[in-house]
């Protein structure tokens, strides 16, 4: 009942009033973005959502559109700027995602939205992180975000879908505030952004 109906009557109201109240915050930011990253300000990326549908996942930038000689991009890590790491750390840069809940793309709760080409990675059982919405936030947010493995995420993703519930949202959702003040998980290995899942899983296949 209140994975099929309730659940997504919440995104919705819960979303509308925080893109309200934070209206405000999310112009400033919009400036400051455009201002030191240049624009676009508004990140646009594919994810696959439910049932591995793809949509258009929207985020405040974090990095330049630095290249080198050949036009090529840098890597992520030379591309993200100290703004850009704050407005991470903050996770101010998922505002834009209030959006995409609204759209009824996600969910506030729920597995995160991952790349596109990380769909033939997936094993079976991993695949069923797709039966519901992805989420603004989830189970392996709050369990260590950047710090933990793959695998480990994907664990947390099965098991938030087995005990989805109203008190065990409301539970993420605090604990996921608490992890922000905190700034808790957000890098692995001493980077701020995530290994490629993609690059592990080819690693691991050819050995």
């Amino acid at each position: 009942m209140y994975q099929k109906y309730i659940k997504r009557i919440l995104d919705f109201t819960l979303s509308i009033l925080a893109i309200i109240i934070l209206s405000p915050v999310m112009l400033i930011l919009y400036i400051l973005v455009r201002i030191k990253l240049g624009k676009p300000a508004i990140f646009k990326q594919q994810r696959p959502g439910k049932d591995e549908k793809i949509f258009t996942l929207y985020k405040f930038r974090t990095m330049t559109n630095k290249t080198d000689e050949q036009g090529n991009l840098l890597p992520d890590e030379k591309r993200l700027t100290s703004f850009g790491k704050k407005l991470r750390s903050t996770s101010l840069d998922e505002l834009p995602e209030l959006i995409n809940i609204i759209k009824g793309d996600m969910s506030i709760v729920g597995p995160r939205p991952l790349l596109v080409e990380y769909l033939p990675y997936y094993t079976e059982q991993e695949r069923h992180r797709h039966d519901i919405r992805p989420g603004l936030t989830g189970l392996a947010q709050i369990s260590g975000r950047n710090s933990i493995s793959w695998e480990e995420k994907f664990i947390d993703d099965l098991e938030y879908i087995d005990k989805i519930s109203f008190i065990y949202d409301i539970k993420i959702i605090l604990r996921t505030i608490e992890k922000v003040f905190k700034r808790e998980g957000i890098m692995q290995d001493k980077k701020e952004t995530m290994k490629n899942m993609k690059l592990i899983r080819e690693k691991e296949t050819s050995k």
